[in-house]
């Protein structure tokens, strides 16, 4: 069986928040095409984690880190990367969902317009419609193109945030907590996309919730404290840790 190179390569990565430490020495190979879930409790440095992979983290003044992510072998954090480009590559899908105060079919077409992706009407009336079915919204919302995007129901807006990602084509797709604002039929929907797109995308998904990390994802990372505790397939995370700390945690002994 052909094993398949790392999409990210992460190695001895810090990052501070001015003097403080916020994550130690992490070191992981993230794989394309699976779902990964970061898991630990709040504050332990997941979705700090998370933001390093597309450097949403250079926002906060103070920030810095040391150590090296690679992005199919190129360092993101290298000064000549393309920051705009790199977001492009690896999106974000947030806890809340953000979708844009304009009609659905402009949130989707808002980044191929931007990026240039096409400037043919037929083209991006495709893309529109293809980034909506992948996101599993478009018999929803097919006969409502033009009303405003925040009409829709919660569950609808995260999944519009999803297709206004897919639009751009991208190939990594980070989500923050992507249900925990849902109910739980809208959770199902967003847990089954995650398996659905990962034929095409790799997913990093941070979560508060081990039973969704346990029926979602192919791997699993489990932050404690700033530290990568351990890292391994998620049947066997969840059936034979190799930490104590891990299995205290699943087991509700701890955290």
């Amino acid at each position: 069986m052909e094993t398949k190179q790392p999409i990210f390569t992460i190695r001895e990565l810090n990052l501070y928040y001015g003097a403080v430490r916020a994550l130690s020495q992490i070191s992981l190979d993230i794989s394309p095409n699976l779902v990964t879930a970061l898991i630990g409790p709040s504050g332990c440095g997941k979705s700090t984690f998370l933001r390093c992979l597309n450097r949403m983290n250079d926002t906060i003044p103070g920030t810095h880190i040391e150590g090296k992510i690679l992005l199919n072998g190129i360092d993101i954090y290298a000064p000549e990367m393309d920051l705009t480009l790199l977001r492009q590559r690896v999106g974000m899908v947030f806890q809340k969902p953000n979708p844009f105060p304009q009609s659905v079919f402009d949130n989707v077409a808002f980044g191929p317009r931007v990026t240039g992706l096409t400037d043919d009407k037929k083209h991006l009336d495709d893309i529109v419609e293809r980034s909506l079915r992948q996101a599993a919204l478009w018999d929803e919302v097919k006969d409502h193109l033009y009303e405003n995007a925040l009409s829709f129901s919660l569950g609808e807006q995260q999944r519009l945030c999803l297709a206004r990602l897919l639009a751009v084509q991208p190939e990594v797709i980070l989500m923050d907590e992507p249900a925990s604002a849902l109910d739980p039929i809208a959770t199902l929907r967003i847990e089954e996309l995650m398996t659905e797109l990962k034929s095409k995308y790799t997913i990093i998904v941070v979560t508060h919730n081990m039973q969704q990390a346990a029926r979602v994802s192919d791997y699993t990372g489990f932050f404690w404290l700033g530290e990568l505790i351990e890292y391994s397939p998620t049947e066997k995370m969840f059936t034979r840790p190799d930490h104590e700390l891990t299995e205290d945690y699943i087991t509700g002994k701890m955290g």
